[in-house]
């Protein structure tokens, strides 16, 4: 009979096959760790280190000293341009056109006649009239003389003297007809275009020319209520127009308007010009600027070295800080906050965060934090004028 060994395996030589594999899977594990641990120290040792240099790299800004100026507070407003006097001329009667006595763009005197219509058969009836008027008179001056001998009677007397006083009074009727069918200037001042001809027939009222008087000339504008305490009759004012960039009109206030638009709560305001020159004529557009306050001292800077932020105004002071390597000053920029005032043109009033003498940033800001080390090159800046001109077109 024949009997089957089976061996039963050694279950330590299996535990030993086994922990190697594991061994190796878990250094390679941590050899994997290591190597993302080691990178991610060697990336963020590179970005401190690019992040410094590019930190205490030198940047190159523009930069102006902040300055003293006289400061004078205004108002500013637009409005248009209308003459003192001006009207669209017409004549009252009906007719057909028979002389036309101006050209156009003249100036005339007050008085001059500008035009007549055909006066048709009005002259013989003018006469016919006036001789009539003519016979009563005479009539009435010799009932007098009978009247004074008792040879007629006060009712007769009184009836030749109001025949007289009608027949003149039809004369008189006679001559306001005819002078209605010739126009005169109203006034002294410039003729537009003529809008009709000879021969024409004008209805009455028919536009023939407008007429305006230039020197002086107003300006008509609108300012707000809240403004209306800094109005005052006599003030000096100042216009300019776009059609003479550059230019400025010297004028005064002349009146206020005695209500407020209940619309808009602005108020209208005139102001006078004296145009000798005619540069200035009705219907342009006008921009004003009015004085109001007393003029003081204000600290100024340009308007670029303003950074404009919802937490508060800065702007970028530069100091030196020591010297650099070659032994040269070392220039550094410190963020400030300010306080502004108005602006005037190209500048603003820094009313505090500022003093006198203090140099700062007008270009290049953009790329500068507190402590910057900077390089100052000023051989282009920004426009620091207080009373701009637009470049003419």
């Amino acid at each position: 009979m024949t009997h089957t060994v089976t061996q039963i395996p050694n279950k330590k030589a299996s535990r030993k096959s086994m922990i190697k594999p594991m061994l190796i899977m878990l250094i390679l594990v941590f050899v994997v760790i290591g190597g993302i641990f080691g990178f991610n120290v060697f990336k963020g040792t590179m970005i401190k280190k690019f992040m410094a240099s590019m930190g205490n790299q030198v940047q190159t800004v523009s930069t102006a000293t902040a300055n003293t100026a006289p400061w004078q507070d205004t108002l500013q407003a637009n409005g248009s341009l209308r003459a003192v006097r001006g009207a669209d001329l017409s004549v009252q009667a009906a007719g057909i056109v028979d002389t036309i006595h101006f050209d156009s763009g003249a100036d005339v005197a007050a008085g001059a006649i500008l035009l007549s219509l055909k006066p048709n058969d009005d002259p013989a009836k003018l006469a016919q009239l006036q001789a009539a008027a003519d016979l009563d008179a005479i009539t009435y001056r010799r009932d007098q003389e009978q009247f004074a001998a008792q040879a007629i009677s006060q009712a007769t007397l009184d009836t030749d003297l109001a025949n007289l006083k009608s027949a003149r009074a039809q004369v008189a009727a006679q001559q306001a007809l005819i002078e209605e069918k010739i126009l005169k200037a109203p006034f002294a001042g410039r003729l537009g275009i003529r809008q009709i001809d000879q021969g024409q027939y004008l209805a009455a009222g028919t536009a023939v020319v407008t007429l305006q008087a230039l020197d002086p000339i107003v300006i008509d504008f609108y300012v707000p209520q809240q403004s209306l305490s800094k109005i005052k009759v006599g003030a000096p004012i100042a216009a300019t127009v776009d059609t003479y960039p550059g230019k400025q009109f010297k004028g005064t206030i002349e009146s206020v308007n005695s209500k407020v638009d209940t619309a808009s709560r602005n108020v209208q305001v005139r102001a006078s010009f004296r145009n000798a020159d005619h540069h200035l004529v009705p219907g342009m557009y006008a921009n004003v600027e009015i004085n109001s306050g007393a003029a003081r001292q204000e600290i100024t800077v340009p308007q670029t070295a303003i950074t404009y932020n919802p937490y508060g105004d800065t702007v970028f002071v530069v100091t030196q800080n020591g010297n650099d390597e070659h032994g040269k000053p070392k220039m550094v920029a410190q963020q400030r906050f300010v306080t502004l005032d108005d602006t005037r043109g190209d500048q603003v009033a820094v009313k505090n965060g500022l003093k006198v003498g203090e140099v700062v940033v007008v270009a290049g800001q953009m790329k500068l934090h507190n402590g910057s080390t900077v390089m100052i090159d000023n051989h282009v800046l920004p426009s620091d004028n207080a009373n701009p001109t637009p470049p003419n077109s």
